[in-house]
């Protein structure tokens, strides 16, 4: 038995998978909702993500007679967060998570101070308010004295195994998000951590993602549940472990994940670099391969907007049965989901959402459905740089909340124009943390081989209005820089 635990935006969900890939328990403990003091602010508390975790594994460990049975335990979460911990291993702030985007200011003054194209040589993306190195900027100029409490800085899910384990450490898939790892050496960046004045000695050490790095401490066995001494791989980001839960392996493989943000993730041999930045180049779970992925802020946070402020009482179920009660298209209604800046393919922290088109004839089934086709239409401008960038794409997975409706499944195949794939068991994140977790407890030799034995594919799903689509996409492609001229 193999434990995964995903610390996601929203609440913390622990699984326990066999070695064959049946999923044998699973539970969640939600996050309270993230704090926004102010326009573009995103925060949440670190103690609240130890409160979930605890109840969730509790939980899921109810379902087994003894928690020896657990082999070993692998850990996911959102990326990009920046949890700061003085010397003493205290908190010292709420964490600012991955979809803030207050430090647009410390990413111009990065990209000043280090260049644009120096940044990509050196950690091969450029300066976003999403990753963690900016955020740290931004405490050092507006908090300074916080700033000067700092001893460790590590992202959500390595917070966690701090509170599991009392070890300090991260993965290079994770750290690839920080914008302070060298992601063709597969370690940090000495220089530019020195160019932004982050020392080094913060930074916690680096494994690879299935190799085991601790071990559950007394401490943590008694909040938990779980044995003493059970070893703890390194895990990784949450894209990075659920791309290792699909399958996403070798060139061509590609996954759709739609969750709070929507992620299109490619493996590759080698780190492709895009000299523009509008791509993401990381270090893949699987050791020696990389990975390129597009991001989509707003995705599944697109739907949740709409239903909290138009439909609260509703349920999502019956939202998408409404949806799927209109005509591919939306009689041309359509959605641009920006609703936290864009990363993918724009840029821009300040892009704005809008809805365009309105005419007095749509109702709110309309509506709803061109949230879902603006999503897709979104995740399709990352497909489209990979094919610029001659990353090859022959098979398309689906993953998240996204892959779980079958109307935003068909709207997916449709607006990619391709056949896309459900799996046979769709845990996200935490199941690829499992299988890590287990690659590095020595039950399977490499993480292809776990792949091999826990990945199977369900059911493919064919495109049916593809043509149609394609229009839509042609004028989708004009709502960004309309909007970015209205906004001056």
């Amino acid at each position: 038995m193999l434990l995964g635990i995903d610390v996601g935006t929203g609440g913390t969900r622990a699984v326990i998978i066999s070695d064959d890939g049946s999923v044998v328990s699973s539970a969640s403990a939600e996050h309270p909702g993230i704090q926004s003091d102010h326009f573009g602010w995103a925060e949440q508390n670190p103690a609240d993500w130890w409160i979930a975790a605890q109840r969730a594994i509790q939980e899921a460990l109810a379902a087994l007679e003894s928690p020896d049975a657990l082999h070993a335990v692998g850990l996911t979460g959102q990326m990009h967060g920046c949890v700061m911990l003085d010397a003493a291993g205290a908190v010292l702030r709420p964490a600012l998570i991955w979809c803030d985007q207050r430090t647009q200011p410390e990413c111009d003054w990065l990209t000043a101070t280090v260049g644009f194209e120096r940044l990509i040589e050196l950690v091969g993306n450029p300066a976003l308010p999403n990753f963690t190195l900016t955020k740290l900027l931004w405490v050092k100029r507006h908090e300074p004295e916080i700033f000067a409490r700092i001893a460790h800085v590590l992202c959500p899910k390595d917070y966690i195994r701090y509170r599991l384990t009392g070890e300090f450490a991260m993965d290079v898939q994770e750290a690839s998000g920080t914008l302070l790892l060298d992601v063709k050496r597969r370690q940090w960046s000495t220089e530019l951590a020195e160019l932004a004045g982050i020392p080094v000695r913060w930074l916690p050490p680096l494994f690879e993602s299935p190799e085991i790095c601790s071990r559950i401490s007394s401490e943590g066995a008694a909040a938990t549940g779980l044995s003493l001494g059970l070893p703890v791989a390194a895990g990784a980001g949450d894209q990075g472990a659920g791309a290792i839960g699909m399958g996403i392996l070798s060139p061509g493989s590609v996954s759709a994940t739609i969750g709070t943000s929507g992620v299109v993730f490619a493996a590759t041999d080698e780190p492709v670099k895009d000299p523009r930045g509008r791509l993401h180049t990381f270090c893949h779970a699987a050791p020696d391969l990389w990975h390129v992925m597009g991001v989509t802020n707003g995705a599944g946070l697109s739907l949740r907007f709409f239903r909290d402020t138009f439909a609260p009482s509703t349920s999502y179920d019956d939202l998408l049965a409404e949806a799927a009660t209109v005509p591919p298209g939306c009689d041309g209604l359509m959605w641009a989901p920006y609703l936290f800046g864009e990363r993918t393919p724009h840029l821009d922290a300040e892009a704005r959402a809008a809805f365009v088109g309105v005419t007095a004839t749509h109702t709110r089934a309309h509506f709803l459905r061109a949230v879902l086709e603006g999503v897709a239409m979104s995740l399709r401008d990352s497909l489209t740089l990979f094919a610029d960038l001659n990353v090859p794409v022959t098979s398309i997975r689906l993953g998240g909340g996204g892959a779980r409706g079958r109307l935003w499944r068909q709207i997916q195949a449709d607006v990619y124009g391709r056949p896309v794939q459900m799996l046979a068991a769709e845990e996200g994140g935490a199941f690829g943390a499992a299988l890590l977790a287990g690659t590095g407890a020595g039950v399977w030799p490499r993480i292809q081989a776990a792949c091999a034995d826990a990945v199977h594919v369900a059911e493919t799903i064919e495109p049916f209005h593809a043509a149609a689509m394609d229009e839509v996409y042609r004028r989708y492609r004009r709502i960004y820089p309309a909007l970015h001229e209205i906004r001056g």
